[in-house]
Parts: structure tokens; sequence; C-alpha cells
């Protein structure tokens, strides 16, 4: 007996509304929020460059530079969205849904290159004890902080969903931060003439910028290693196709992430005689996207006296490679 190649796709939540229906309106909302955000940090990037030529703060020109790169992210962001929105193609069959990922991956490391910089200027400028205008520099970094603030707003709702929105969602605290950071030093240079406090508070806010990419590159890297998605546990999907009447066993188990929000599962499935294979699919297809949110599935069906030949790569809590030969 030959084995059976299925692909499962998720139905339509509602039939006036298909799941890409949902997506692509998704991906419009995204790109429309994105486009606000990259006008007003453009605007506020100016206005802080200014400022920190007028007042002489680091902090200023820190957050400065950090906008001037979030600038370049957010168009690359939109770039992203864009792109991901075109359909599949016979070169590309999943589309273009990992330049989202790819976007993500550069803004952590663009957020790490940002924060050495800032380390090295506040090193500077902590023994040169430069003259630093106190109040227009409180000023200007009070007005940054508003405009950040409402940035986070409008992005903070699909930072989860998205990490091409999280990169520029961290991107934004960390301008926030910044503008945070230059009003306290701002204040503590007002009233005790502090100006060391200037660079103080710029490591303070880099540190914080460094911890914060960590975990966007740490998932990024992961989703283009086609690593296991860290909300789904692979010994329970495991278990749950085991469980299922008509299953005896199953190998080459596999779940990846494609792109954010969006994970795919394959498998080779035992298929036991006590229940038909239409069935069996239909019931694994609702445990799976039930249990798991896996709307992508590829189950290749085989027969207790037939199993590919293929070599598997080993799954769950098996680390080997082997032949289904042996």
């Amino acid at each position: 007996m030959s084995e059976v190649e299925v692909e499962i796709g998720l139905p339509a939540v509602a039939p006036e509304v298909p799941r890409h229906t949902h997506r692509h309106g998704h991906a419009r909302g995204n790109r429309n929020r994105l486009s606000i955000v990259l006008l007003l940090t453009a605007v506020v990037m100016i206005a802080e460059l200014l400022g920190s030529l007028w007042t002489g703060s680091l902090a200023l020109l820190a957050d400065a530079g950090h906008m001037l790169a979030d600038v370049a992210v957010l168009i690359l962001a939109l770039m992203a969205v864009w792109f991901g929105a075109r359909p599949a193609t016979p070169r590309k069959t999943f589309g273009y849904y990992r330049l989202e990922i790819l976007a993500a991956l550069i803004n952590g490391v663009g957020l790490v290159l940002i924060s050495f910089f800032i380390f090295y200027e506040a090193y500077q400028r902590w023994f040169a004890r430069p003259v630093i205008r106190g109040v227009p520099m409180t000023v200007v970094a009070a007005g940054g902080l508003v405009v950040n603030l409402i940035c986070a707003l409008l992005l903070h709702r699909d930072r989860e969903e998205d990490l091409n929105v999280r990169g520029a969602w961290l991107h934004v605290i960390g301008d926030a931060l910044g503008s945070t950071g230059a009003i306290i030093a701002g204040v503590l240079i007002m009233l005790f003439g502090w100006t060391a406090a200037d660079s103080a508070i710029s490591v303070f806010i880099g540190l914080l910028i460094v911890w914060s990419s960590w975990h966007l590159i740490r998932d990024a890297t992961n989703v283009l290693l086609e690593g296991t998605p860290a909300h789904i546990n692979l010994a329970a999907v495991e278990a749950a196709i085991m469980e299922t009447e008509g299953v005896s066993d199953v190998h080459d188990l596999h779940v990846w992430t494609i792109t954010s929000g969006r994970e795919a599962l394959s498998a080779h499935v035992i298929h036991a005689y006590s229940i038909s294979q239409s069935a069996l699919l239909k019931e694994l297809r609702a445990k799976l996207l039930d249990r798991f949110g896996v709307d992508h599935l590829t189950i290749q069906m085989e027969t207790v006296d037939f199993e590919d030949e293929a070599i598997h790569f080993c799954h769950a809590g098996t680390a080997c490679f082997q032949s289904s030969r042996e």
C-alpha cells in the first residue's frame, strides 16, 4: 500500500469571512500604525537632534541616534509587511512571510549596536564633563517622551502576535526610556549642576536596550532555525496524536513557525484500521487546532505493514538520527 500525504488547511472562521481575509486586514492595520509611528518618530528625531546640539546633552543625542535607527527599521518593517502580504508563487511557496522575521532580527542587532555607541560616548563624556543646558534639555526630552508614549500605545496591541511590530515597539520603548533618562538627567543638572548624570543615565538606558533586544534576537533566530515555538510542548503534541483513536504510532514529528502567529506541523502517522483515514484526519485537525493553535498541517498516513523508508529525524525527547529501515 502506498503512503497518502494529506495537506490540511484551516477552515474559514465564518463562511463569509475566511481566515486569509483576517490576516490581510491585520496586515493593513499594522501598516497604518507603523506609518503613523514612523512619521512621529522622524519628527521627534529631528527635534532631539537639534536639541542635543543646542544643549550639549549626550542623552538627547543618544536618543536622537536611536530614533534615526528607528526610522530605518520602521521603513524596513513597513517593507516587510508589504512583502508579507504578497501572495505565494511557485518559487516562493510560503510567500514572503519570513521577511518579517528577518526584519525583526535586524531590529534586535541594530539595538545592540546603538547601545555600544551609547556606552562609548558615555565613557568619553564622563571625563570631559561638558557644559549642558539643563532646562531646554528637559523640555525637549519631555516632548519626546509624550510622542514616544503615543507611539507605544499604537503598537501595544499587536506586539505579542507580530515579531516585526514587536521589534518596532521595543525601539519605541527604548526611545521612551531614553527620553525619561534625559528628563532625569536634566533635572539633576538643573538642581545640582551634576553634568555626569547625563552620561550615567545614558549607560543605564543602553543596558535596558541590550536586555530587551536579546529576547527579540532569540525569538527571531529560533524561527529562522525552524525551532519548536516556545509556547508549544512537542511531547504534549505527540501525546495528543497518540491518544487519538486510530493512531498506533507517530514519527518524524515537527512543529515550526512560518511567521508570527502562524505555526505549521508535519508528521508521519501510523494508521490503524479501527477508523477511516478521513475521520482520523478530521479528528487530528480539530484536536491540534483546539489545543495548540496549529492551523497548517501536513500528515503522511502510513500503515503498520508499510512505513516510508526515507531517513527521518527523531523528535520529542529522542536526540538521535535514525532510518526507518533499521
